[in-house]
């Protein structure tokens, strides 16, 4: 299995993988250089379950696992029903727990939504894995002998988000947590010969500590890399919005909403995602960096960004109908050819109130919060700025009627061209 959009005859995947800036660390760059642009090596990357669903952040090391895997090397995609019971330290406080049964749930929801990324068949299928499976089987005494004893204290110590503990406090459950991702390298080494690990830059002591436990224990060699984190230019944190994070199931954030968070990425960001998150091959790549340089507000980038990515997560019918919303809302296309769950979320994202009854095309302007009053309201109406399901209301008293609603029950608002919102009427 080798990948057809890398660039054939030119760049080798490590070339690749630095010219689209995808690793910031490594072990020995000889020695992963000969691993990548070798036969396939097993590598594995880790997904902690702290939550129910992916999100945006953690698509930089699926997307990479698929890339990979494309150049045909073997994932195993661990989801840590161990180490999602502990939880990797945070600077600022001790994370809450959340129970086994908990875990246990999000482990399957999780693994659920890697399983589409990925191949599992062929020479080089993937696999996933399940630290719980080898941690759970331990006992207290076997992990201190056995794991325990090759930890240096002072380098655990020395670790940039322990010493940022060390005055607050650290339980030594997460204290202890290194060593955990550290013997699920050596164990994955044992059980399937694998060679790689990579993870997010903030993991970098886990992983060299990984990579030192194996040696210790005689095994490997082997290698690992870290991905850059994921910023936005303006300091801001990547996959939030002003609605919280941007999740990977559909259930938490709409495919819509997840749509336009990267149609609206800025400029000074967007040519950096698509290295990173697209399969597109150098040289469309280099054009689509081209058309921003030179006609940014066209927003091409962003459209080719928005649309591969809600592709690959959600798939081609939610692209179309992600357009199909953008393009209506602003009187480009018909509103009743949305499907319900598409032009709800459309109208979530711009701000949608729930009524038990409708009044007058003034009072739902105002009611919307399209404009302060309902003295504006008639104004906005009387000089042909007001829109009702992309039809221009020009009557002061003008209503609407349970016939104009679409899909019985939501209504569409305009004032001018941009500024719209939603009115969803109770049932």
């Amino acid at each position: 299995m080798t990948d057809s959009n890398l660039p054939q005859g030119r760049d080798s995947l490590t070339e690749d993988l630095l010219w689209r800036g995808l690793i910031q660390d490594s072990t020995g760059p000889d020695e992963l250089r000969a691993l990548l642009d070798g036969p396939s090596a097993t590598f594995y990357v880790g997904f902690d379950p702290t939550a129910p669903s992916l999100h945006v952040g953690n698509l930089m090391q699926v997307v990479t696992a698929r890339r990979l895997q494309r150049a045909g090397h073997r994932p195993l995609l661990l989801v840590g029903g161990a180490t999602g019971q502990i939880g990797d330290p945070k600077e600022s406080a001790e994370r809450s727990l959340n129970s086994p049964e908990v875990v246990a749930g999000w482990v399957q929801r999780i693994r659920d939504q890697l399983a589409p990324f990925v191949t599992y068949t062929g020479d080089n299928a993937a696999q996933m894995v399940n630290n719980l499976d080898w941690t759970g089987q331990m006992s207290v005494v076997e992990f201190l002998r056995d794991v325990g004893k090759h930890f240096p204290v002072n380098k655990m110590l020395a670790r940039e988000v322990v010493r940022a503990r060390l005055e607050s406090g650290i339980s030594y459950t997460e204290f202890s947590y290194q060593l955990l991702q550290a013997n699920d390298f050596f164990e994955l080494h044992r059980r399937h010969g694998c060679r790689l690990q990579y993870g997010g830059s903030d993991q970098w002591g886990n992983i060299t500590a990984g990579v030192d436990y194996v040696r210790r224990r005689g095994a490997g060699p082997v290698q690992a890399f870290t991905t850059p984190l994921v910023t936005k230019s303006d300091g801001t944190k990547f996959g939030k919005s002003e609605t919280g994070a941007i999740w990977l199931d559909p259930e938490m954030t709409s495919p819509y909403a997840f749509y336009q968070f990267w149609l609206n990425a800025d400029d000074r960001d967007v040519t950096r995602y698509l290295r990173y998150f697209s399969f597109r091959s150098r040289e469309e790549l280099e054009e689509l960096e081209k058309a921003t340089a030179e006609r940014p507000q066209a927003r091409t980038a962003q459209r080719a960004l928005a649309e591969e990515l809600t592709a690959l997560v959600h798939g081609e019918r939610e692209v179309t109908q992600a357009v199909a919303a953008s393009q209506a809302l602003f009187g480009r296309g018909a509103l009743d050819e949305l499907a319900p769950e598409t032009l709800r979320a459309a109208l979530t994202e711009a701000g949608l109130v729930r009524l038990d009854e409708l009044p007058d095309v003034a009072g739902l302007l105002k009611e919307s919060g399209l404009v302060p009053s309902m003295k504006e309201a008639r104004r906005v109406i009387a000089e042909g700025g007001a829109y009702v399901n992309n039809t221009r209301v020009t009557e002061g008293d003008a209503t609407v009627s349970p016939a104009d609603l679409l899909h019985g029950r939501y209504l569409v608002l305009r004032r001018g061209k941009r500024s719209f919102a939603g009115v969803e009427l109770r049932k």
